[in-house]
Protein backbone atom coordinates (compact mmCIF):
# COMPACT_ATOMS: atom_id res chain seq x y z
CA UNK A 1 0.00 0.00 0.00
CA UNK A 2 1.30 3.80 -0.69
CA UNK A 3 1.16 6.52 1.71
CA UNK A 4 1.95 10.03 1.69
CA UNK A 5 3.17 11.96 4.14
CA UNK A 6 2.54 15.98 4.64
CA UNK A 7 4.66 18.20 6.65
CA UNK A 8 2.62 21.56 6.57
CA UNK A 9 3.43 24.59 6.36
CA UNK A 10 2.52 28.40 5.80
CA UNK A 11 3.68 28.92 2.57
CA UNK A 12 5.56 25.30 1.44
CA UNK A 13 4.35 21.78 2.03
CA UNK A 14 6.92 18.86 1.94
CA UNK A 15 5.66 15.44 0.77
CA UNK A 16 7.02 12.43 0.69
CA UNK A 17 6.18 9.07 -0.45
CA UNK A 18 6.09 5.44 0.84
CA UNK A 19 5.63 3.30 -2.49
CA UNK A 20 5.76 -0.80 -1.05
CA UNK A 21 7.84 0.51 1.86
CA UNK A 22 10.06 2.21 0.24
CA UNK A 23 10.17 6.62 1.34
CA UNK A 24 11.22 8.99 -1.30
CA UNK A 25 10.74 12.61 -0.83
CA UNK A 26 9.21 14.69 -3.89
CA UNK A 27 9.21 17.88 -4.71
CA UNK A 28 7.21 20.65 -1.94
CA UNK A 29 4.47 22.46 -3.66
CA UNK A 30 3.40 25.75 -2.52
CA UNK A 31 0.49 26.55 0.01
CA UNK A 32 -1.60 28.58 -2.01
CA UNK A 33 -5.02 28.08 -3.49
CA UNK A 34 -4.19 25.44 -5.61
CA UNK A 35 -2.83 23.23 -2.65
CA UNK A 36 -5.58 20.58 -2.62
CA UNK A 37 -6.24 20.40 -6.55
CA UNK A 38 -2.44 19.63 -6.73
CA UNK A 39 -2.57 17.22 -3.90
CA UNK A 40 -5.44 15.23 -5.29
CA UNK A 41 -3.15 15.38 -8.56
CA UNK A 42 -0.54 13.46 -6.78
CA UNK A 43 -2.22 10.63 -4.76
CA UNK A 44 -3.90 9.81 -7.69
CA UNK A 45 -0.25 9.70 -9.36
CA UNK A 46 1.23 7.70 -6.68
CA UNK A 47 -1.66 5.63 -6.10
CA UNK A 48 -2.13 6.44 -2.62
CA UNK A 49 -3.93 4.43 -0.28
CA UNK A 50 -3.63 7.26 3.12
CA UNK A 51 -1.88 10.03 4.19
CA UNK A 52 -0.21 11.49 7.32
CA UNK A 53 -0.02 15.14 8.37
CA UNK A 54 2.86 16.33 10.73
CA UNK A 55 1.26 18.43 13.02
CA UNK A 56 3.86 20.45 16.44
CA UNK A 57 2.79 22.63 18.03
CA UNK A 58 1.47 26.52 18.54
CA UNK A 59 -0.40 28.16 15.89
CA UNK A 60 0.94 26.15 12.71
CA UNK A 61 -0.73 22.85 14.73
CA UNK A 62 -3.97 24.24 14.53
CA UNK A 63 -3.38 24.95 10.62
CA UNK A 64 -2.12 21.47 10.09
CA UNK A 65 -5.30 20.08 11.98
CA UNK A 66 -7.39 22.24 10.29
CA UNK A 67 -5.36 21.10 6.49
CA UNK A 68 -5.89 17.43 7.58
CA UNK A 69 -9.53 17.25 8.43
CA UNK A 70 -10.50 19.27 4.59
CA UNK A 71 -8.03 17.41 3.25
CA UNK A 72 -9.61 13.89 5.05
CA UNK A 73 -13.27 15.56 4.28
CA UNK A 74 -12.35 16.46 0.12
CA UNK A 75 -10.34 13.14 -0.39
CA UNK A 76 -12.15 10.42 1.38
CA UNK A 77 -8.98 8.84 2.33
CA UNK A 78 -7.47 7.76 5.52
CA UNK A 79 -6.11 10.82 6.51
CA UNK A 80 -4.03 10.87 10.08
CA UNK A 81 -2.23 13.63 11.55
CA UNK A 82 0.95 12.53 13.48
CA UNK A 83 3.23 14.23 15.91
CA UNK A 84 6.16 15.82 13.83
CA UNK A 85 8.15 17.76 16.77
CA UNK A 86 12.16 17.61 16.12
CA UNK A 87 11.56 16.22 12.76
CA UNK A 88 12.91 19.14 10.93
CA UNK A 89 15.62 19.08 13.07
CA UNK A 90 16.09 15.49 11.96
CA UNK A 91 15.69 16.26 8.45
CA UNK A 92 18.43 18.81 9.06
CA UNK A 93 20.80 16.28 10.03
CA UNK A 94 19.90 13.47 7.55
CA UNK A 95 20.43 16.77 4.82
CA UNK A 96 24.25 17.71 6.08
CA UNK A 97 25.35 14.25 6.54
CA UNK A 98 24.13 13.30 2.84
CA UNK A 99 25.89 16.12 1.94
CA UNK A 100 23.35 17.70 -0.29
CA UNK A 101 23.85 21.44 -1.64
CA UNK A 102 23.08 24.20 0.23
CA UNK A 103 21.44 26.05 -2.25
CA UNK A 104 18.82 23.31 -2.56
CA UNK A 105 18.35 23.24 1.31
CA UNK A 106 15.53 25.56 1.59
CA UNK A 107 13.33 23.66 -1.27
CA UNK A 108 13.83 20.60 -0.11
CA UNK A 109 14.01 20.27 3.62
CA UNK A 110 10.25 20.30 3.55
CA UNK A 111 10.17 17.40 1.94
CA UNK A 112 13.12 15.32 3.51
CA UNK A 113 10.77 16.42 7.30
CA UNK A 114 8.13 15.07 5.36
CA UNK A 115 10.23 11.50 4.76
CA UNK A 116 11.22 11.72 8.74
CA UNK A 117 7.03 12.24 9.44
CA UNK A 118 6.81 8.79 6.75
CA UNK A 119 9.22 7.18 8.37
CA UNK A 120 7.52 7.26 12.35
CA UNK A 121 4.02 6.76 10.59
CA UNK A 122 4.99 3.27 9.21
CA UNK A 123 7.71 2.35 10.89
Amino acid sequence: MNFLAIDYGLKRIGLAVSIIGIITPIPAIKNNEQVFEVLKRIIAEYDVKGVYVGVSEGEVATASKLFAEKLSTMLQLSVETIEEAVSTIEADEIYKKNKKKKKDYKTSIDSVAAAVILRRAIG
